[in-house]
């Protein structure tokens, strides 16, 4: 059985050695890139990755861009800022050899700040990512698109490794990024927000995470993460209540 790794970039310097590296196993590895000015796509390149350069139409598209481009038998989608640890490799392997499902998520443990957090709702965190080709395509959302899986499903054992925030810094650029798209989406569904929602919005995310989902059992880290996970919520309706209160100006 062959695998297709399939995964899309921009920027990914810092993240993708690591990333490729730990996939190596796999037949052939595909990246999709919308514009990296790093040296991402060089990196691909000579770490033996199919390169496809193209434009960023979000996130759901990008991927089955990717996964269009896929000719393995199996499919595993992974992002930049993940690892496939030994236990899982050894899984995926087995798995594929004597496939009794169509596809297979597995937990992932993501650190925060330095942390890996097993509470704050961030774990067990199943994530569908290994497919039967064919059987399995992401939805067109532009943010917090998901694997919509055609046939039966199990998961596997072994947990992936996701470092997503390495510091504080990036924890507040990626809620501005993914805060503003998240609110122009929504407000081209048609939802609107107030300022007082936003923040009703926001104080109940940081309640729900550090104190009903246990945030507080991650220390320092679990604290912080209910905070930006608040500030997030927060941002997102404060900007669709400005797109709103900007469409009644005009």
């Amino acid at each position: 059985m062959r695998l297709s790794v399939i995964l899309i970039t921009h920027n990914e310097i810092a993240n993708l050695r690591d990333c490729l590296a730990s996939v190596a196993f796999a037949d052939e590895i595909i990246v999709v890139d919308s514009g990296s000015s790093d040296g991402t796509v060089a990196l691909a390149r000579d770490m033996g990755a199919r390169v496809l350069e193209t434009d960023w139409p979000g996130f759901g598209p990008q991927k089955n861009r990717a996964l269009d481009l896929a000719q393995g038998d199996w499919v595993f989608s992974i992002d930049a800022d993940e690892r496939v640890p030994e236990g899982l490799r050894e899984e995926i392997l087995m798995t594929i050899s004597q496939p009794q499902h169509d596809a297979y998520e597995m937990p992932r443990l993501s650190s925060f700040c330095g942390r890996f957090i097993r509470h704050s709702g961030w774990w067990p965190d199943p994530v569908l990512r290994l497919f039967r080709r064919g059987s399995a395509r992401f939805t067109d959302a532009a943010v917090h698109e998901r694997l919509i899986a055609q046939g039966s499903t199990s998961r596997l054992r072994h947990h992936l490794l996701h470092y997503s925030y390495p510091d504080l810094e990036s924890v507040l650029a990626k809620i501005n990024r993914y805060s503003t798209d998240a609110a122009q989406a929504k407000f081209a569904a048609g939802k609107r927000s107030t300022l007082a929602g936003a923040c009703l919005r926001g104080f109940w995310t940081f309640f729900r995470h550090y104190t009903f989902q246990r945030g507080f059992l991650d220390g320092r880290e679990g604290f912080l993460l209910a905070i930006t996970a608040g500030m997030g919520n927060f941002c997102r309706y404060a900007k669709l209540a400005q797109l709103g209160r900007n469409e009644v100006k005009s």
